[in-house]
């Protein structure tokens, strides 16, 4: 029997991961609760959400199910275990522009490299893409006075 899934979701007591699936066969919708086991503040997110994938009760129905979303899902239910609000927690999972990567530890870091790979692979065109332009030029505007830069300047050095 293969299964598609709808959506996912957590719920925090008892710590597990909540999904909605359609069966294939008889189109039906369905609801399973997928506990978290042995899972604690100091867990690695990444382990734990890769064991509940490939686990052989549930791998069937997380087939369509990314490891980076059971990740995130993990890091809900670990931000709850540690006390931090829900709104915390999402800010925290969302890509900010403005941020200082260079104050992250090693394992933050390493979240947010992932979601800008995610991010680049889900807005990269193929070749194969109907969309596809060759050689794509794009004129960006300038959002105020532009900084003067060195680089700019040609030098004789240059050789051009």
């Amino acid at each position: 029997m293969q299964f598609v899934a709808k959506q996912c979701g957590v719920k925090f007591s008892p710590p597990s991961v909540v999904l909605i699936y359609e069966s294939k066969d008889t189109k039906t919708m369905r609801k399973r609760i997928i506990p978290v086991r042995n899972f604690s503040n100091s867990s690695d997110c990444c382990t734990a959400a890769n064991r509940m994938k490939h686990h052989v009760r549930h791998e069937a129905y997380l087939q369509g199910v990314t490891l980076a979303q059971l990740e995130r899902l993990h890091i809900v239910l670990q931000d709850h275990m540690q006390g931090r609000s829900l709104e915390h927690t999402l800010a925290s999972l969302r890509l900010d522009p403005e941020e200082d990567l260079n104050k992250l530890d090693d394992g933050e870091l390493a979240r947010k490299k992932a979601q800008m790979d995610e991010l680049f692979e889900r807005n990269r065109r193929q070749k194969e893409d109907p969309n596809f332009v060759y050689d794509l030029e794009v004129e960006f505007k300038a959002d105020g006075a532009q900084e003067p830069c060195s680089w700019d300047e040609m030098t004789s050095d240059d050789g051009f």
